[in-house]
């Protein structure tokens, strides 16, 4: 039998959480099988089997944080698969587990594999079984792409307990006798946590005296109707008025990576306001070209070409100030990033020498990159190496806004939402007032080599082409 450490997944990572288990004690796995989801500190990550045979055990528990080499699962000959272990058995009489040392190399695959699985366990005196947590797919992210309601909004389904199986509960919780095990349901567990009820001071309502959700409740005085508390926010509908959520994750290195940035590299932010009617209606043209029709045209489209372009006169905004070598190093590629906000924490994968691109590759890889955030399955290698980020605040509604720059690079562009308002226009005429379509752009660059001329000169260039399209071929 031979144990698989948690492996390094990405540049230098120290730990990860178990997320959700694909397979369950018993299962016959194959080589390269996904075995477990997993969230490293920039992304979910599935990784694959590096053998085959029978799972024997899972080693942890859903929800935990481990170091990387900790053994998460134990995997025998599938000839010889481990009798299981009955449930009055003594835990001292539990059978150890040889450990073998392993290749950690094999490199962690992103698939498509999605389901449920329930999380076996061997059940002496460990921690009680959880039911596997709803597929990627359901995390549903708001991507920085397009106008304001381009977006689907964050949705993240919670795990309830409308099937499954029922499990014993855990064994933190006191039990009125020895061998005496409370029957509950994970959610009913964790709320009864959460409210601090102890389970084996309730008589179980459900089948075979399952203790419920509405048992819990009725312990503390909240005798609410089922299905009323699943209306509220899963806090708000337990009765709390505040609660605390761990920092990990991406969400930790998100914001050890904005404190980073913020308070290292001095922040410049300038604004302006820009007549985008022209560019609306040159992104209406383009979804009616046939070469257009596949991918989904929206004016972020427009904006990063401009952006490309106007770095040709401006190269120190795709540049980085090297404090180490006292160095600043420029770069002749562009991996453009877009930032996303997801239910785990901002992410910001890159469109990779997106510089050599026609306008209608990089439309297809805006595509791909928004729609690779929005399953939660952006790796580590798509986030790294960027040198100039935009990030659509418009989807919100959000007029503009001040960015902090990346670790790594030298400015970031805030894209406002595109409103109709009042805009004066000049022709043989004179002035006149006009409705126009009208967005604002906020460029935050590192002042310690950029300074204010030539982030000036590249935020004027980007407006002036989506002012009017057509002038970016005087570029």
């Amino acid at each position: 039998m031979a144990e698989f450490k948690l492996p390094d997944v990405g540049e230098g990572l120290t730990e990860a959480e178990i997320v959700t288990w694909k397979v369950k004690e018993g299962d016959t796995v194959a080589i390269n099988q996904i075995l477990v989801e997993i969230e490293t500190a920039k992304s979910l990550v599935e990784l694959p089997s590096p053998y085959a045979g029978v799972v024997q055990r899972l080693m942890v528990p859903e929800g935990e944080t481990v170091p990387v080499g900790t053994p998460i699962i134990a995997i025998g000959d599938a000839s010889a698969p481990e009798a299981p272990v009955p449930e009055a058995a003594d835990p001292a009489a539990e059978p150890q587990l040889g450990t073998v040392e392993i290749d950690l190399s094999n490199p962690a695959a992103s698939g498509s594999a999605e389901g449920e699985s329930l999380v076996g366990r061997m059940k002496a005196d460990r921690a009680a079984t959880r039911r596997a947590r709803r597929p990627a797919a359901a995390l549903q992210t708001q991507a920085a792409f397009g106008p304001a309601g381009d977006s689907a909004p964050i949705e993240l389904d919670e795990e309830d307990e409308s099937d499954g199986p029922v499990v014993p509960a855990t064994a933190a919780a006191p039990v009125e006798s020895g061998n005496v095990r409370v029957l509950a349901k994970p959610p009913v567990r964790k709320l009864a946590r959460d409210l601090g009820v102890d389970l084996a001071s309730l008589v179980g309502s459900g089948p075979h005296g399952t203790v419920t959700r509405e048992d819990v409740h009725a312990a503390t005085g909240d005798r609410r109707p089922a299905g009323e508390a699943e209306r509220l926010p899963q806090p708000a509908a337990q009765g709390r008025r505040e609660w605390r959520e761990p920092i990990k994750g991406v969400r930790k290195m998100m914001g050890q990576a904005m404190v980073e940035s913020a308070f290292s590299a001095p922040h410049v932010t300038e604004w302006v306001t820009v007549d985008v009617t022209r560019t609306m209606e040159f992104v209406e043209r383009l979804r009616t070209r046939r070469e257009f029709r596949e991918v989904r045209v929206s004016p972020l489209l427009v904006l990063a070409r401009a952006v490309m372009l106007a770095m040709r006169r401006t190269p120190e905004i795709n540049s980085w100030w090297d404090e180490s070598a006292q160095e600043v190093v420029y770069k002749s590629y562009v991996n453009l990033g877009i930032a996303a906000a997801t239910p785990r924490g901002l992410v910001v994968p890159n469109v990779k020498d997106a510089e050599q691109l026609s306008l209608l590759e990089l439309a297809q890889a805006l595509n791909a990159v928004v729609e690779t955030a929005r399953s939660g399955r952006t790796q580590p290698a798509e986030m790294s190496g960027g040198t100039f980020t935009i990030t659509n605040v418009g989807v919100f509604g959000v007029d503009s806004g001040t960015p902090i720059i990346n670790p790594g690079e030298s400015a970031i562009l805030a894209f406002g939402a595109i409103r109709k308002q009042p805009w004066v226009v000049s022709s043989g005429q004179g002035d006149e007032i006009v409705v126009r379509q009208v967005t604002t752009l906020a460029l935050s660059f590192d002042h310690r080599h950029v300074d204010g001329e030539k982030g000036s000169r590249f935020l004027a260039d980007v407006a002036g082409i989506l002012e009017d399209p057509a002038s970016a071929l005087l570029f």
